[in-house]
């Protein structure tokens, strides 16, 4: 649990190093400052946006009183002491810092190794031995076991901790490392003794989605347990837990509600470009929500944010089921070429990005997974293949990297039986497989990737219509375009209005839209005979015309944050017969 500390703070100064925010303290923590993953740095940036904003709310409504506290349970390496002198912003007030002993010592020691950190404080460190690590008017460190109440209500007594005046008692990932009961007692402690005080909680909730049940075997490989969200695994529960622990009222918010919400535009603007960032679909599980408790209502720190949308739900579930062949990807795009036939192009693995071409076939024996050795299209991820009228594949769009777009067209023609039946070389597939670089003339589309593409008819011609996607300098593109395939020329056209729901919990679900009456309806996904986490982030999805009609869901997967990287290793099949008889036009989130 005290190695978390030390991951955290590299984290954070990574972060900051890249201009997410300001803080020149951070890397005076740290032995040297590593550079984490954009998906990591946007992570701790909202993280640390979210503890800011409490903190400084709660200094601007307490600015009257004579006296103010800030309590930081399980502090760690955090440089909240030292920002808010930077800044001026502790007249009349006291930052106390409790942790281990041990993780107490090592940033005791690191103050006073450290010049900039060192002047900051207005006495030296204390020789004598006991729990007071750092002693200043402004600032106690205290090493204590945050669960020996005892204990910690002793050392504050004796570092000058005033009960009764107003405090803000801050949890950051703390209190889920401890047994539910001894962090129940802590909750029911700060109540008990903290009249005037406000608690705020940074911590995990849904344990039970892809996302977190990889988040819990990764913590449970650090040995270190995430014990409350077993009891406690959504905001309803956390509400509940803390009014029937003392406190009045209870808020809780999630971090794409705060991010989305109040944090103003400018500055999601300017965050969103410091970094090339392609994960946009596992920010929003990545980021655990903000508990924000206070006892007075009259003023509280956070302001108001609308309801989520009222889905409609069906009672139909589907039921999805394992297709037992092995097979991952992310970013990966696909085409039905047959009854019992799927191409895959492209993505990237747990080896690296994917040049090759693949192949899902269906036989008497089942799936199998091939390589098509003869279409070499390089290496690109979230592109559209798209089937054509008169047989074969128009390829386009994708990148290599968040900074280097594709912009060819390709179209792919195969022998008649579609891909090669067995991969051979010595077959007859090579002779008979055509890859053309399409020359188009017109105006030609920005270049994009994580758009669609369909095949329109329209007097006679075909088109080819791209729509949406994004690229290095557009998070999200508004604009349509037509590719006549017979002329090859290129025209822009219709104006779409789309979006990304930000309120899905667990596995996302099917959408049935009626073409009839305009209307839609959410349909869930039973997952239960997956028995691995089933994350539908970059697949491709196939409907296959097959005696038990299914939709064939493959690849996908995610960066979990910090946690690691996980693939799907098996397409899926929704098993689409319950819903059969509604004459709806089926399409995947």
């Amino acid at each position: 649990v005290q190695g978390t500390n030390d991951s955290s703070v590299v984290s954070k100064a990574s972060s900051a190093a890249q201009g997410y925010f300001r803080d020149a303290f951070l890397q005076h923590f740290v032995c040297r400052v590593a550079r984490r993953a954009p998906l990591i740095n946007r992570g701790y940036y909202v993280r640390w946006r979210a503890v800011d904003h409490c903190v400084r709310r709660f200094l601007q409504v307490t600015a009257g009183c004579p006296r103010r506290q800030i309590l930081s349970l399980g502090a760690g390496f955090d440089s909240l002491y030292f920002r808010l002198r930077a800044d001026g912003d502790l007249e009349r007030a006291v930052v106390y810092e409790v942790d281990f002993p041990d993780v107490a010592q090592r940033k005791a020691a690191l103050i006073a190794a450290n010049e900039t950190l060192g002047g900051m404080l207005d006495s030296c460190l204390p020789s004598s031995p006991g729990p007071v690590c750092v002693s200043s008017s402004t600032y106690q460190l205290l090493g204590v076991d945050v669960r020996e109440e005892s204990q910690v209500e002793d050392a504050l007594s004796a570092a000058g901790l005033r009960w009764a005046a107003p405090t803000l008692v801050l949890s950051e990932v703390v209190l889920t490392y401890m047994e539910t009961d001894r962090s129940d007692a802590v909750i029911s402690w700060a109540a008990k003794l903290l009249p005037q005080s406000v608690f705020v909680m940074y911590e995990q909730i849904c344990p039970h989605d892809p996302f977190g049940r990889i988040m819990q075997e990764h913590f449970l490989k650090l040995n270190s347990t995430l014990h409350a969200l077993r009891q406690y695994p959504d905001t309803r529960a956390q509400r509940r837990r803390f009014l029937t622990k003392g406190w009045d009222c209870c808020v809780c918010l999630d971090m794409n509600d705060f991010y989305s919400r109040l944090i103003p535009k400018e500055e999601r603007d300017r965050v969103e470009s410091l970094e090339p960032f392609d994960e946009h679909e596992v920010v929003k599980p990545q980021r655990p929500p903000q508990l924000v408790l206070y006892r007075r209502v009259s003023d509280p720190l956070l302001v108001s944010v609308s309801s989520a949308p009222v889905i409609s739900w069906s009672p139909t579930v589907l039921p999805v089921r394992p297709v037992p062949v092995s097979l991952e990807g992310l970013g990966m795009a696909s085409a039905r070429l047959g009854p019992e036939q799927v191409m895959l192009t492209g993505g990237s693995s747990k080896g690296g990005r994917l040049a090759e071409t693949r192949a899902l076939l269906r036989g008497q024996e089942g799936w199998r997974a091939v390589v098509e050795p003869f279409v070499d299209l390089g290496v690109r991820l979230h592109h559209t293949v798209t089937r054509v009228p008169g047989g074969g594949v128009v390829i386009y769009g994708g990148r290599s990297s968040p900074l280097n777009p594709i912009r060819d067209v390709f179209r792919v023609t195969f022998n008649p039986c579609g891909v090669s039946p067995a991969a051979d070389p010595q077959s007859q597939a090579a002779e008979t497989t055509h890859v053309e670089s399409m020359i188009c003339s017109g105006d030609p589309p920005p270049p994009r990737w994580r758009h669609t593409a369909s095949v329109v008819s329209l007097r006679g011609q075909d088109f080819l219509f791209v729509f949406g996607g994004k690229n290095q300098s557009e998070p999200a593109l508004g604009d349509g375009h037509f590719l006549n395939l017979g002329q090859q020329i290129w025209t822009e056209w219709l104006v779409v209005v789309g979006g990304v729901w930000m309120h899905s919990e667990g596995v996302p679900g099917v959408v049935v839209i009626s073409l009839t009456s305009y209307s839609s309806l959410e349909i869930r996904l039973d997952t239960s005979s997956v028995p691995w986490p089933l994350m539908l982030h970059s697949f491709c999805s196939e409907l296959m015309n097959t005696e038990e009609p299914q939709l064939l869901l493959i690849g996908g997967g995610g960066n979990c944050f910090s946690f690691g990287t996980h693939l799907n290793p098996q397409p899926v099949s929704v098993d689409l017969r319950p819903v059969l008889d509604s004459k709806l036009l089926w399409c995947t989130q």
